[in-house]
């Protein structure tokens, strides 16, 4: 049994158990985590299917459950307000509690309601797909998108615990999965080389779904995310590395009527900002081409699809919620395992620049 990674918050902290098999002790982690609350678990379509079929990650779940379609077009303020009407219409109080089960929609949603909700409950995540395990399900962030863009509103609203399986990841679509390394790959990029090349080196065993390579790959995801985090919990400082490709990526996504999943629009984004970091003389030349050449590998997209224009991308770019002053700020790399830093960690980017950095992306 592996010890929790602890993620600091203003309030405390909360633990990240990252174990093959631990939903097997899911009841007794609900029981510690959330003692003597009502529980309500909101899921997806697909993943509380998956979840009765006695296969890697089946829940013997006989609580009230709450479910959403599969899929991104669900994270609106519509489905948190049907969620919270649910749970009012059933009467659940002030001494409820949620579980998140799925991936990053689901996370993000169940976390929006326990913060709403009664002025705030509890809530406990279980995330089933590696991008949630990774990255969404890490650092308290909820919220929904918007026709403006994702994220746009939400709320700081850490959960009690998050408890992550690897063995769940064997029932995952190879496009889901391969979508969830992106944010792997970027966790390496802002914070930590040898874990950078790490993955170039394990790329074969990673794709094989290797447990134990799985499990080394969600641990040190989450240490990462965990330490920056915890440093800057409301994302006023060293917190914004974590959107590194991610101005490209919302706005890819957005423009694509998020055809694109997330972790593909990452991938672009990191490789399109690299690049970016190049061409303003932040990162030395080479390390755009280092970033497509793992993430090509990794299976992930490395050029633009076709039919996307790149107006109404760039045009996206200037909605994103790190702009300031009506300016495009990316989180741009110095170099890998290190980002730029000058009186702040995002830089302010000029739209030929961007326009440029996209063009070269085909």
């Amino acid at each position: 049994m592996s010890h929790p990674i602890p993620v600091k918050h203003a309030r405390g902290s909360y633990p990240v158990y990252v174990e093959a098999g631990i939903l097997a002790r899911l009841d007794s982690l609900i029981a510690l985590h959330l003692s003597h609350r009502r529980i309500a678990l909101i899921s997806d379509e697909t993943v509380w299917q998956l979840c009765q079929t006695g296969g890697p990650g089946s829940l013997n779940w006989m609580g009230d459950t709450l479910t959403v379609p599969a899929g991104e077009a669900s994270k609106t303020r519509d489905t948190w307000a049907h969620l919270s009407d649910t749970l009012l219409d059933r009467q659940f109080g002030r001494d409820s509690g949620l579980i998140g089960l799925g991936g990053g929609v689901v996370g993000d949603l169940t976390g929006f309601v326990a913060a709403n909700y009664m002025r705030g409950i509890p809530y406990l995540l279980v995330p089933t797909t590696l991008l949630a395990m990774v990255d969404a399900s890490v650092g308290g962030k909820t919220g929904v998108n918007t026709s403006q863009g994702k994220n746009l509103i939400g709320a700081f609203h850490p959960p009690v615990a998050v408890i992550a399986d690897p063995n769940t990841l064997t029932t995952l679509p190879e496009r889901e999965f391969r979508s969830g390394l992106a944010e792997a790959v970027k966790h390496g990029l802002i914070a930590d080389q040898s874990y950078f090349e790490w993955i170039e080196s394990r790329t074969d065993p990673i794709l094989r779904r290797d447990p134990e390579t799985l499990v080394r790959l969600v641990r040190r995801s989450v240490e990462i995310k965990a330490e920056v985090v915890g440093e800057d919990e409301r994302e006023s400082g060293r917190r914004a590395i974590l959107n590194a490709g991610h101005t490209v990526a919302h706005a890819l996504e957005a423009a694509s009527g998020y055809r694109l999943s997330h972790g593909e629009a990452v991938a672009l984004g990191l490789i399109a900002e690299s690049h970016l970091s190049e061409r303003l003389h932040i990162a030395a030349p080479g390390v755009g081409a280092r970033v497509t050449a793992i993430l090509r590998r990794l299976g992930l997209p490395v050029r633009l699809p076709q039919g996307l224009d790149r107006a109404t991308i760039l045009a996206r770019t200037s909605s994103d919620k790190k702009n300031r002053s009506g300016q495009v700020r990316c989180a741009l790399v110095q170099t890998l395992g290190r980002m730029h830093r000058d009186d702040d960690w995002t830089t302010a980017v000029p739209l030929p620049e961007m326009a440029a950095a996209l063009a070269a992306m085909g």
